[in-house]
């Protein structure tokens, strides 16, 4: 597999913070990732997902609240990148080679960068068709979790 994996896992990352690493850390768990062994090994231990996965469900909710912060704001956008790093380099150690998870890493966070802004984009005009914002954020959902686990798979 190539190194694009990263980047796209990163893009994807930009649309939630949390959800792509919870979705590797869960690939990791069942042993469809391997990365046991490397400096992200732990990432594969229950604690790490279980955890992942309950701010990437918080965020999911948070997400269609009206409060919820826009996703380009600086801490917002600084979290989509560290994390869209982990999990490029946590593809790119299981997919392409244990060596190679500072070049996923650095892939992973120039997807989040870009995927960010490109995601709100989508967000902003799926909402605009829909005429509210609810539906367009749950699409945008469903169609993530489909393409981050498919791009799992493909790893």
């Amino acid at each position: 597999m190539t190194l694009g994996l990263a980047f796209l896992i990163g893009f994807l990352n930009g649309a939630r913070t949390f959800l792509a690493p919870a979705l590797v850390a869960w690939s990791a768990a069942f042993g469809w990732l391997d990365i046991a062994g490397t400096g992200l090994g732990w990432l594969g231990a229950p604690a790490p997902a279980a955890i992942l996965t309950l701010l990437a469900l918080g965020e999911l909710y948070g997400d269609k609240r009206p409060e919820a912060p826009n996703r380009t704001i600086s801490y917002g956008l600084a979290g989509r990148i560290v994390m869209g790093a982990l999990s490029g380099a946590a593809i790119a150690m299981g997919a392409v080679d244990p060596a190679s998870g500072w070049a996923g890493a650095g892939l992973g966070a120039l997807g989040a960068a870009i995927g960010t802004f490109a995601t709100l984009r989508a967000r902003l005009w799926l909402a605009a068709k829909f005429g509210k914002d609810l539906p367009a954020a749950l699409a945008e959902d469903a169609l993530l979790i489909a393409a981050i686990a498919l791009l799992i798979l493909a790893a």
